[in-house]
Parts: C-alpha cells; sequence; structure tokens
C-alpha cells in the first residue's frame, strides 16, 4: 500500500517533466521556424490608386502633369485605370461617384523580390491576407491592413519590370503620404513588422513633429505619417494630408512645363520644413500632387535625415 503513493507522484513527475520538455520544444521549434522565414524585400513603391468622382477629369489632370495628350476613353468613365508614370509605377484611378467620402486615397502598393515569402512572412506574424481586385493594373497582389486600415499591397518585381523606359519623360513617386491618428502603433507596424527605416520627421514648429517619414526597408520610397489631423477634417484638408509626392531634379523647370502642359498652378515653389524645393498641385477632387526635389537645398527642421535620398 505505501509503494503505490510513490509509484504514483514518479509518474506524476515524469509527467510534469515530459510536458515541459514538450513545450519548450514547441517554443523552440516554433522560434526556429520564425528566424528561418526572415521578411523579404520591399524594394519600393509601385503605384496609389486614388477615388475620383469623375474618371475623366480626373484622368485629363493627370495627363497634363505628364504633358500627354492622350484622351479619356467613354468604356473607362466607370471602370476607371490606371496612368503610367515610368516603367514601374503609375496611379491608379478608381470611380466612386458623388458619394462625399473623404479620404480619397485607397491604397499604396509595394514591390517585393518575393511574394510567396511574403505571404509565409504575414502568415507567422498573424496578418491577414487578400488578394485584392487589381483594378486595371496586371500582376500578381497581396493586399493587408495596417493597424488604423489602410490598405496596402504588395507585388512581385522582376529585373525587365525595373528596367527604366527612356522612351518618354516620366516621373518618380518618391513617397505617399497618409492621415495617421496612433503614431507609436503605426510606427511599430511600419517599422518592426514590415522593417521601414526612420528618414525625416518634422513640424510647422520645432517642438512637434506633424509628419514622420519612413524609407521602405529596401529602398528609397518611403510613406509620411500625417500627424494632429482634426478628425472633423473636410475634404480639402484631408486631401492635402493623403497625397503623393513626384520626386524632380528641378522645381521651377517643373513649373514652367506645367504651365506650358495647359495646367494652372494655385501655388509657387516654395522650400518645405525639410529643406527641400516643392510646389504643389491638386486634382479635380482637391487630392494634393507634391512635386519635390530629390535633395534638400537647406538644412532641414527638427531633425537630420536619417536615410539615403531618392535619385533621378
Amino acid at each position: 500500500m505505501t509503494g503505490r503513493p510513490i509509484e504514483k507522484r514518479i509518474l506524476s513527475s515524469r509527467a510534469k517533466r515530459g510536458i515541459c520538455f514538450f513545450l519548450c520544444l514547441c517554443v523552440l521549434m516554433a522560434t526556429a521556424s520564425r528566424a528561418q522565414t526572415k521578411r523579404p524585400k520591399i524594394l519600393g513603391i509601385r503605384y496609389v490608386r486614388f477615388a475620383v468622382s469623375d474618371f475623366c477629369r480626373a484622368y485629363d489632370f493627370y495627363m497634363k502633369i505628364l504633358g500627354h495628350s492622350l484622351e479619356c476613353q467613354a468604356s473607362e468613365e466607370s471602370a476607371g485605370g490606371p496612368v503610367v508614370l515610368n516603367a514601374t509605377q503609375l496611379v491608379a484611378l478608381s470611380p466612386r461617384g458623388s458619394s462625399g467620402e473623404s479620404n480619397l486615397l485607397e491604397e499604396i502598393g509595394f514591390e517585393t523580390d518575393d511574394l510567396a515569402a511574403l505571404r509565409r512572412y504575414f502568415d507567422l506574424h498573424n496578418i491577414p491576407v487578400t488578394s485584392p481586385d487589381a483594378h486595371g493594373i496586371a500582376g500578381m497582389f497581396l493586399r493587408i491592413t495596417d493597424p488604423e486600415g489602410h490598405h496596402i499591397s504588395f507585388r512581385q518585381s522582376s529585373a525587365d519590370q525595373r528596367t527604366p523606359d527612356t522612351s518618354r519623360a516620366t516621373l518618380h513617386i518618391i513617397h505617399a503620404g497618409f492621415v495617421v491618428k496612433d503614431r507609436a502603433t503605426e510606427e511599430h507596424f511600419y517599422k518592426d513588422i514590415l522593417g521601414f527605416r526612420p528618414y525625416w520627421h518634422g513640424g510647422m514648429k520645432d517642438d512637434r513633429d506633424d509628419w514622420v517619414a519612413l524609407q521602405v526597408p529596401d529602398g528609397t520610397d518611403w510613406v509620411e505619417f500625417m500627424l494632429n489631423i482634426s478628425p472633423d477634417a473636410d475634404k480639402h484638408t484631408l486631401g492635402v494630408m493623403n497625397h503623393i509626392a513626384l520626386g524632380v531634379p528641378d522645381i521651377h523647370a517643373v513649373q514652367k512645363q506645367l504651365l506650358t502642359n495647359g495646367m494652372k498652378l494655385t501655388e509657387e515653389p516654395k522650400i518645405g520644413r525639410d529643406g527641400k524645393w516643392q510646389l504643389n498641385v491638386y486634382d479635380p477632387d482637391d487630392t494634393r500632387v507634391e512635386f519635390m526635389e530629390f535633395t534638400p537645398v537647406e538644412k532641414p527642421c527638427c531633425s537630420e535625415f536619417t536615410g539615403p535620398h531618392p535619385k533621378p
């Protein structure tokens, strides 16, 4: 009778040690699996998709930017379509009618060198993934949503797709900006999960950040957090904040060319708080398109640049 309790205690002890060993093994295997599944490269911005109330008017606006005279086709008015900026980038226009929606920046697309590996990486981090409709954009995509609901997509890149097109004038999207309410949460997602790197931060006043720029891990394009925006901001204000920037070598040459292209300008070139020349134009829905020189001509306010500047 006295041997049974001891035997039970021995078995119980062995069982506990076995359970502990099994749990430790599971943790080690999960850690090893996570370490082996590294995030593939995120190379740069592939496209930005905007909602527009009148596709043909918006299309004409972007054609004037490019200096082209290609007319909108009637079949495109309801379906929308892309405006090709260069060999690897475009602006996608998605008709939404006159719904009164304030945030018209619908999606930012990036390029990656391994879409399948990126899918596995997202699965490991429990990030839901969907395959979005192409909206007139060719190629395979994955879409995820950041903590504040912004849609971001990823497209497989290839060497031939990244060959510059020298047959015509092109423009390059160097950053896309969008309104952010919770800086810390968004920074954690973009920096710690996606691997984005700090580039610059600053504000209208030296002691407050209104803009935070984070570069893609494997390139010089960046996203720009637009901070301190009122939750009651009107459509025009949100159009200013949710924007794209096109890199140019000479802002005054761009100003002259836009006027030649028949565009009516409402602003003059100016040097921004980051020390770079810039010029703003606005599409028919008040979405801002910012022309920005690649490198600063003055010392920036608030912080130094901590990443490489984009190049022509």
